[in-house]
């Protein structure tokens, strides 16, 4: 028996994403190179905090800045989410290094054609017409399983 998938609100908004991005990004190229972006967005946004809070950091020893007392910031919070982002950081790092070897491979055009193939099947368009109206006729039918029969 399989297990069905989870219907929170953050899993689906991650199916959602996840589909996207498959539909999106169809090819083995394609998606080295998404990964490599992403992961290179998210080192460069935590160096730019972890510098603006170290800063902070400083500037509260010194007593120079009274903005952090007004926004209820603490050493100890900044501290805090300083050692929590180096640790992000580090491990970033090391995903980037695995990441370099996932760019050392290179792969056939027909071979990308089956990624293609692969990602209509397993992300399909949600606003393609057939889909809709097929899952319009799906949610109308009074005897699937979920659905309380009412007659």
């Amino acid at each position: 028996m399989t297990e069905e998938p989870c219907q929170c609100s953050d899993c689906q908004r991650f199916y959602k994403e996840h589909d996207r991005l498959v539909r999106e990004f169809p090819t083995f190229k394609q998606q080295q190179e998404l990964n490599w972006a992403s992961i290179q967005s998210f080192r460069t946004l935590c160096s730019k905090v972890i510098n603006e809070l170290q800063q902070q950091l400083t500037e509260r020893e010194l007593n120079q800045d009274i903005k952090l007392e007004e926004k209820h910031i603490s050493v100890e919070d900044i501290t805090e989410a300083l050692d929590e982002l180096e640790s992000v950081n580090a491990y970033l790092y090391s995903i980037e290094a695995l990441m370099e070897r996932i760019f050392d491979i290179k792969i056939s055009n027909n071979i990308e054609s089956k990624f293609k193939e692969t990602a209509k099947e397993i992300a399909p368009d949600p606003l393609n017409v057939d889909r809709i109206i097929l899952n319009r006729l799906f949610h109308q039918t009074t005897d699937f399983p979920d659905k309380k029969n009412t007659n």
